[in-house]
């Protein structure tokens, strides 16, 4: 089974901005020439990498919530030329909404078992037969649809 990543998003307003960055990032590589993979930078390497690779998501924390997930794809190890160790998970360009979730903020990352994953927003069923669409446009504003 899949074991997800928990991970702040500093400086990152929103969902949107988040996907702006990366695509700097992406721009910045092929101006260079260099191969377009997008990569998040951490100290810590997971000891349970093997659970991560096979199906696991970065969970992102923005502002306070869990907004968004990205696929990891794989995860690299590496010195830097201080000699000093780090790793990068490997992202899926694909960013994924989820249900917001409350998260408190954390230092590096933690596991997030599959359990706690917030759901992606395409995968709640809300029945919204008789709901005004302005109540579902304030609902769904508020991250509760």
């Amino acid at each position: 089974m899949a074991l997800h990543i928990l991970k702040m998003a500093v400086g990152v307003e929103n969902v949107e901005h988040l996907c702006r960055v990366q695509e700097r990032r992406l721009t910045t590589m092929r101006d260079a020439g260099d191969p377009e993979v997008l990569r998040h930078w951490t100290r810590n390497t997971p000891k349970r990498a093997d659970e991560v690779i096979d199906g696991g998501s970065l969970y992102w924390i923005i502002k306070g919530y869990v907004r968004a997930r990205q696929r990891i794809l794989s995860i690299e190890r590496s010195k830097d030329s201080e000699a000093t160790k780090k790793c990068a998970f490997v992202l899926d360009r694909l960013v994924v909404r989820t249900v917001l979730r409350i998260a408190r903020p954390i230092q590096g990352w933690r596991y997030l078992e599959p359990a706690g994953a917030p759901l992606d927003q395409d995968q709640k069923i809300i029945e919204m037969v008789d709901m005004p669409e302005e109540m579902a446009r304030e609902l769904r504003d508020l991250g509760l649809i």
